[in-house]
């Protein structure tokens, strides 16, 4: 189970992206040297709305009914698919938002592999690609090897499929075909699932196409549903 770290430390800013990636190590969430490497090199300041408290273990709203994770959360999920996010490898970041992880992960796949963002909303689109613009991962996004498009992330993003990492940060009422279609054998998929109660599934897909699912954890995410029923929620 995943510690509950924003009781220990939301009393104020933790002021830098550097203390919050050793906090993170601290806690024993972050427990490689290459994910500490990619957190810190990708400032989460850069990736929240203006007038956020970015180093707080908390997630914050980002418009739109949506919210960045908490830093903890995107530190697992880096941490799960770290073998799936080698150098030449592709990655999907589903429900990007503001384009944190999808900046993350193009940092971990290198100029060789690609990250692809996808996300529903125009606005959040536009605003992922300005913030990785300024961030260490821009020339990533220059030279092609990270995008970010506008499409219904339960349709996932066929055309640079498979994958071998995909990651979903909302959650489905149950995992979406097309996502497991597209995973690639030996690859893995993280996505929050549940209504109510949610849990953080790992799935696996074996070299034979078969599945094996696991629940990590107990989570709690926004829901992983059309752009209308998002934006008509309350």
């Amino acid at each position: 189970m995943l510690l509950p770290l924003q009781r220990l430390w939301t009393s104020g800013s933790l002021g830098r992206n550097k203390e919050l990636v050793e906090r993170l190590q601290l806690y024993g969430i972050i427990k490689s040297k290459k994910v500490a490497e990619v957190m810190e090199a990708i400032d989460r300041g850069l990736f929240v709305p203006p007038g956020s408290a970015p180093y707080v273990d908390t997630p914050i709203l980002i418009g739109y009914n949506a919210t960045i994770s908490a830093p903890h959360m995107h530190a697992a999920c880096l941490e799960l698919l770290r073998e799936h996010l080698q150098p030449g490898m592709r990655a999907l970041d589903v429900g990007s938002g503001t384009g944190y992880l999808t900046a993350c992960f193009a940092m971990m796949v290198g100029p060789e592999g690609h990250a692809v963002g996808v996300e529903h909303i125009a606005e959040l689109v536009d605003f992922s690609i300005n913030n990785i613009k300024n961030s260490a991962a821009s020339s990533f996004l220059k030279e092609g090897s990270l995008s970010v498009h506008i499409a219904d992330g339960r349709e996932g993003w066929p055309d640079l499929a498979p994958y071998d990492a995909i990651h979903v940060g909302a959650a489905a009422p149950e995992i979406p075909q097309p996502l497991i279609d597209q995973l690639k054998p030996g690859g893995r998929l993280v996505i929050p699932v549940g209504t109510v109660f949610q849990d953080l599934q790992v799935i696996d897909k074996k070299m034979d196409g078969s599945v094996s699912i696991r629940s990590e954890t107990s989570v709690r995410y926004v829901p992983l549903t059309s752009k209308a029923a998002q934006l008509h929620s309350n």
